[in-house]
């Protein structure tokens, strides 16, 4: 077991599921940062 700031002990399960929240959160953030410099690039890069 770990411990967080309060003191409290946290299970290694609780843990590893705040993780993969985590990793969660940085895929969509990755996914999305993509999809937007996508844009930005067509956006700056367009000829008619």
């Amino acid at each position: 077991m770990s411990q967080n700031e309060g003191g409290a002990a946290v299970p290694a399960t609780k843990k590893r599921l705040q993780c993969k929240g985590l990793g969660k959160f940085v895929k969509q953030e990755r996914a999305r940062i993509y999809i937007i410099r996508t844009c930005v690039v067509t956006l700056l890069c367009w000829r008619d």
